[in-house]
């Protein structure tokens, strides 16, 4: 039989491939890193033909696991993080730093080189920002390209096209240059809504080229997630992934997106794909709410056309460090190397060791949330995307001590645990006060598959935490395309009903404890705000300076 389908997920540190069959069930998984160059903490680049490399090798080895024919594979679906690929003529790599290395061709989302540039774009207040919750970040695309264009140009002028990363990865399987709508809508500005993109926009922040040749290097084909791409596989393609050429390849989607198709449809009494919330926690931490109508968020990222479940409305937030955010905090810690050393002893990464040990030290998990005492973490590493829109933004930590000990690292990474729960909750009553129906989260992501991560989440957001059952979202999100581009399915909709897996519930605590995070949740907005005083001070305090040095 041919009802077989492979979801391929591109994240920050891996590609993975998953196998399924028409009922949702995953036979085989393999996974292969990638590698990451960092040139310091606002670079983050990657390389498109180790990415292909690592894609190609996890398929191979997920079909040798599974004893499947290159003939049962009826569609395959990609995913990936929405970074950002620079070709040149015929494909070629082209550099995206100054170190003239065409290898490294990727400007990662992560990367915040082009916090300047978006500041400049966002000050321009063009109406189509309204559309990205009234703020551009600099995770997303324009603001790269213009920094491209500007420090770069030798690798801009030469560029043939630019693809968000599974628009790069669907090209290279088919030789298609369709863009999936979820991409370029989420991260390009283009409006769904309408189908077009907004030349003037182009034009006023400084990227009229784009738009003089009709948007042919950004995408001029922009199609909907699972739509069958070109004729398949190509022979070259499937050559290199060991698969039959011709297999039906679909438009892709973003990473977060499609974990959230793979998991807003479980078998659950508790809400329903319009009320529910999906909430992929991995290296960053995304949110996607739908609804019928339009709802304008500000912090919050859309409302996108079509991104992610058909014809609905999405909203998305989220957190640029969630799991990388708690690996930092604990990397702080006096006691860190002691607990790694532990951790390796015992075969698993150092915070799923700390959550095993805060596992122990209570007699339920909600009761965890005593282990944080004093300690309270506002994890803005990496800024704050969601609801504050502030790129700026930096972490905090109250409550240190002298403290050097096992028992204080557990007790720093609760509280760091709790500030992602209580960032969550600040997404989830942004857009209740917009109007937006949220009764459940469902929970998918590498970072939040502990029991204990998942009861916090549910005690500090105050919502039922679904977790869906024997099978990884993200993964099953991409197969579900692979089967919609195959045709066992007449939508992306269906798929999702009928590949859906069951749920675990998480409900949240109550009494005491649900007091407490409340008391904690306020100790968490009022650092926050101190936070952005306290850098205005400073940034008043700098600009004083300047000015008594030029006078």
């Amino acid at each position: 039989m041919t009802e077989h389908f492979i979801g391929i997920d591109v994240g920050t540190a891996s590609a993975r491939a998953g196998i399924f069959d028409r009922s949702g069930r995953m036979l085989a998984t393999a996974k292969h890193g990638i590698a990451l160059y960092r040139d310091g903490p606002d670079i983050a680049e990657q390389s498109s033909d180790d990415i292909w490399n690592a894609v190609c090798a996890c398929v191979r080895e997920a079909m040798a696991m599974a004893r499947l024919a290159p003939e049962a594979i009826a569609g395959i679906g990609f995913d990936a993080t929405c970074s950002l690929v620079v070709l040149g003529p015929s494909g070629v790599p082209l550099p995206v730093g100054p170190h003239g290395d065409p290898g490294r061709n990727i400007i990662v989302w992560m990367d915040h080189r082009a916090l300047d540039q978006a500041e400049r774009i966002n000050r321009t207040n063009h109406p189509v920002l309204a559309y990205v919750g009234g703020t551009i970040s600099p995770e997303m695309e324009t603001p790269k390209l213009l920094w491209l264009k500007e420090n770069l140009p030798a690798t801009y002028d030469a560029a043939w096209q630019f693809l968000d990363l599974a628009d790069f990865l669907t090209w290279r399987a088919t030789g298609s240059l369709a863009r999936s709508t979820c991409t370029v809508t989420c991260k390009w500005t283009y409006l769904a809504h309408e189908a077009r993109w907004d030349a003037g926009y182009f034009r006023q922040i400084g990227l009229g080229d784009l738009a003089d040749d009709g948007f042919a290097r950004i995408g001029k084909a922009i199609v909907s997630g699972g739509t069958a791409l070109a004729r398949g596989l190509t022979v070259e393609a499937a050559a290199d992934l060991g698969l039959k050429p011709g297999t039906a390849v679909a438009a892709g989607l973003i990473d977060a997106h499609a974990g959230g198709v793979g998991s807003l449809g479980v078998r659950s009494s508790h809400g329903t794909a319009l009320t529910r919330m999906a909430y992929v926690f991995g290296t960053s931490a995304c949110t996607m709410a739908s609804s019928q109508e339009p709802i304008f968020i500000p912090g919050v990222w859309g409302p996108y056309f079509s991104a992610m479940a058909p014809d609905l409305w999405l909203s998305e937030g989220g957190q640029s460090g969630a799991g990388a955010a708690i690996e930092q905090l604990i990397g702080f810690h006096p006691a860190a190397p002691e607990a790694q050393r532990r951790a390796t002893a015992e075969d698993c990464s150092l915070p799923d060791w700390l959550a095993a040990q805060a596992a122990t030290r209570v007699r339920d998990r909600s009761a965890a949330a005593h282990l944080a005492k004093g300690l309270v973490v506002v994890p803005d590493f990496l800024g704050n995307r969601s609801p504050h829109a502030d790129p700026q933004a930096r972490a905090l930590i109250a409550g240190l001590g002298m403290e050097r000990d096992l028992d204080h690292l557990v007790a720093l990474y609760v509280a760091g645990l709790t500030g992602i729960g209580y960032g969550l909750r600040q997404i989830i009553e942004a857009s209740r006060a917009k109007g937006a129906t949220i009764e459940a989260i469902v929970l998918s992501g590498g970072a939040g598959h502990t029991p204990l991560i998942q009861q916090l989440l549910a005690d500090c957001a105050r919502l039922p935490v679904l977790v869906p059952e024997e099978v990884d979202p993200v993964l099953l999100g991409s197969a579900m395309l692979g089967a919609t581009a195959a045709g066992t399915f007449q939508g992306v909709a269906q798929a999702m009903v009928g590949m859906a897996p069951g749920a675990s519930v998480f409900a949240p605590v109550g009494g005491d404890i649900s007091r407490l995070h409340d008391r904690r949740f306020a100790a968490f907005e009022t650092l926050q705000a101190a936070a952005r005083a306290t850098r205005d001070l400073l940034q008043e305090t700098k600009d004083h300076a300047v000015s008594e040095a030029v006078t």
